[in-house]
């Protein structure tokens, strides 16, 4: 149901009152460019949420580079979330997960051409990205969460709200879980409501529409989520996937160190005999007392059984020691895609292709030959230039 994972605190509505002056006058201080936002000659595609937990960004980042991939040079760029290393960072196949944190590894292991890097600075990394040798070919450049980060003037910004969590509905911190007042969503190019169910009906998206009050420049979307087969994250000689289909007679251990595990429950549990869930806080570091509480609740679980975790986490799973022969043998990862509601894959696809094809640099160089034939200038694909989603 819309909204039925909100719960408000609101005993705290005068912090949030006070933490919504603070944000409203860095965002003033931005508008009224005492504090700059910086563009850049290529495309730059934000994707990111104005509330505190998790709303899919990844799988939705993910989906961005298997549309992107194949016809440009695509990098992405990261914070690099709890990594054990600070400045600019480019990975590679063999940079370990603590170097770069759990979510670009992911990314990196599942799409190994796609340039990956991180660094808390996003614009020294998009300058990094845009003039070092080993990449200043990039023609995009995808921001991972950088939806709150305002030095960076994005060419297409993409907000997410989860469906069960309608800013439209929530408080500011910490009565509530929103980063920035609801005004923040006017910055968005394109709003997509995720984690829908599949099941919504026409009335649901028309009200839901409507109560996003959005403005006539912003595209909105729904998007749902889609799971593909259970994998092995240690295959032996037993079954190495499974279907959710298959889990019929088995009781299941979901196991998960993300923000909003709330979903993958609900959709997990109608497959199952049983689900019992061990949910730890967002980007957990597993230790060994966790193992061993692990270890511990799988073995006193009824047979047939497995566990089941989610991409991020197994990264995280995958070089844990101390874990039992049986919860190794039967550890499962759960692969998580979405696709859009309403016939709005298309549509999306065209807007971000063509914006991409239309601003890349080859195009931005191309036009710049033809502009300045007889002009003693600088190579425009080295000036910074303000490109325009809303305009495009």
């Amino acid at each position: 149901m819309e909204g039925d994972f909100i719960k408000l605190n609101k005993k705290l509505l005068p912090l949030s009152w006070l933490y919504g002056l603070g944000v409203k006058f860095r965002n003033m201080l931005f508008d009224m460019n005492i504090l700059k936002s910086k563009s850049y000659a290529i495309p730059v595609i934000a994707v990111g949420n104005i509330t505190v937990g998790g709303t899919g960004k990844t799988p939705h980042v993910e989906y961005l580079i298997r549309l992107l991939k194949d016809l440009f040079r695509v990098a992405m760029l990261s914070r690099g979330y709890k990594r054990q290393s600070s400045g600019f960072v480019l990975a590679t196949p063999d940079t370990p997960m603590k170097m770069i944190g759990d979510e670009p590894y992911q990314i990196k292991q599942k799409y190994p051409k796609v340039t990956v890097a991180v660094d808390a600075k996003r614009t020294r990394g998009i300058e990094h990205l845009i003039y070092d040798n080993e990449t200043k070919e990039t023609d995009v450049i995808l921001l991972d969460d950088a939806f709150q980060h305002r030095y960076v003037k994005p060419s297409i910004n993409i907000l997410l709200v989860d469906y069960h969590r309608p800013i439209i509905f929530d408080k500011l911190l910490p009565a509530g879980r929103l980063r920035e007042p609801l005004k923040g969503k006017d910055r968005a190019d394109i709003v997509i409501v995720t984690k829908c169910p599949k099941d919504m009906k026409p009335m649901d998206f028309r009200v839901l529409t409507k109560q996003m009050n959005l403005y006539p420049y912003q595209q909105l979307f729904f998007t749902t989520l889609e799971y593909d087969r259970l994998k092995k994250v240690f295959p032996a000689t037993k079954e190495s996937q499974l279907s959710l289909e298959d889990l019929t007679d088995y009781h299941v251990l979901l196991l998960t160190g993300i923000a909003s595990p709330k979903q993958i429950y609900y959709d997990v549990k109608p497959h199952a005999k049983s689900v019992n869930s061990l949910a730890y806080g967002d980007h957990h570091a597993f230790k060994q007392r966790d193992i061993h509480h692990i270890n511990e609740t799988f073995a006193n679980m009824p047979s047939p059984k497995v566990i089941i975790t989610t991409e991020k986490d197994m990264v995280r799973l995958e070089t844990t020691e101390g874990m039992s022969d049986e919860v190794r043998n039967n550890l499962f990862v759960l692969p998580v895609r979405i696709s859009f509601m309403l016939e709005g894959e298309a549509t999306f696809n065209e807007n971000i292709i063509g914006y991409v094809r239309k601003n890349s640099k080859n195009s931005i160089l191309a036009k710049g030959k033809d502009d300045h034939k007889s002009e003693d200038s600088h190579n425009p694909g080295d000036r910074p230039r303000t490109i325009s989603f809303r305009n495009n």
